[in-house]
């Protein structure tokens, strides 16, 4: 028996309900409701190779999920995406009363490291020092506030 590549009716049919509550509710534009309808369709198509249903989607499902993602190479970002579109998902059926509990209540975002800002090159600073013109007095206050900039 072939595992099953696309979303279940049922499921489809919860999924579309909620993209319209949001667009509704939030005003959520159409690039955050693709987004959303992908990741939870992706979601949908994992749990139904499992024989499960997003209604009936546990705690471990989700879990098992986004650590089969982890391990096909998802970044943290991407999960914690993921996990943001499912959460969403089940707070709004949870509401709507379609389920009785919320499977990522207790399922925590990965953690995202912070980049470390980009630092000029030594020519790039002189070329920024040397921009203004000093020959005008706006030109002599935008130097010294630069290199008071640069200074600190």
């Amino acid at each position: 028996m072939k595992a099953p590549d696309t979303v279940a009716a049922a499921d489809q049919a919860l999924i579309e309900r909620f993209l319209d509550a949001m667009w509704t509710e939030a005003g959520l534009s159409a690039n955050t409701l693709a987004a959303y309808r992908s990741d939870l369709q992706a979601y949908s198509v994992w749990l139904a190779r499992c024989a499960r249903g997003l209604q009936s989607a546990q705690r471990n499902d989700l879990l098992d999920y986004l650590a089969v993602a982890v391990n096909d190479g998802a970044r943290p970002r991407t999960t914690a995406r993921h996990l943001s579109s499912v959460r969403r998902f089940y707070r709004y059926l949870l509401r709507a009363g379609v389920v009785q509990a919320d499977p990522t209540a207790e399922v925590d975002s990965p953690k995202l490291g912070r980049t470390l800002p980009k630092s000029l090159t030594e020519a790039q600073v002189e070329s920024l020092l040397n921009a203004p013109d000093v020959a005008t007095p706006l030109g002599l206050r935008d130097r010294a506030m630069l290199e008071t900039l640069y200074a600190t």
